[in-house]
C-alpha cells in the first residue's frame, strides 16, 4: 500500500505520543499539551502506513513571510525509506511563495539532512531557548 501523506489532522493523542517517543522526545511526556499543540498550529503534515502514524513535520507560520518548520520526525522502525525527505519537499512546495522557510534541527548533526533539501546554515546565526520543563515537579 505504500505511505500516505495528509495535512488532516486526523492523529489521536496516542498516535502522537507514540511517535514522539519513539524518536526519545520528552514532548512525549506530555500528550494532551502536544496534541493541543499540534492541533493549533498551522500546517500539520503526517505520514501513515496504514492506520500508524510514522512520520510528522509541524510547520507554524504568519500566513504571509515566514514559515518555522518546528518538528521533522519520523519512527526509527522508518527511517531511512525517505519519508523525512518527502515531507520535507511537500513543505517547501506548500511554502514556496513565503520569503523563508526556517528550521532550527534540535541536533546539529541533523543539518546535513537540511541542507540537502536546500537549506542554509545562516551565518553568524545562533539558536537560543529557555527551557521550562525542567522546573516543573
Amino acid at each position: 500500500m505504500g505511505i500516505i501523506y495528509t495535512e488532516e489532522k486526523k492523529f489521536t493523542q496516542e498516535d502522537v505520543q507514540q511517535l514522539f517517543l519513539s524518536v526519545g522526545w520528552v514532548s512525549g511526556q506530555y500528550p494532551s499539551r502536544l496534541y493541543k499543540a499540534l492541533q493549533n498550529s498551522s500546517t500539520v503534515l503526517t505520514a501513515w502506513d496504514g492506520e500508524n502514524l510514522v512520520g510528522l513535520v509541524r510547520v507554524l507560520d504568519d500566513s504571509e513571510m515566514v514559515a518555522y518548520v518546528h518538528y521533522v520526525l519520523v519512527n526509527p522502525s522508518y527511517q531511512g525509506q525517505k519519508i523525512a525527505g518527502t515531507m520535507i519537499e511537500m513543505i517547501r512546495e506548500k511554502y514556496k511563495d513565503y520569503l523563508y522557510i526556517e528550521i532550527m534541527p534540535e541536533e546539529s548533526k541533523n543539518a546535513a539532512l537540511y541542507e540537502k533539501f536546500g537549506f542554509k546554515i545562516m551565518e553568524d546565526g545562533v539558536a537560543m531557548q529557555i527551557c521550562n520543563f525542567n522546573n516543573r515537579s
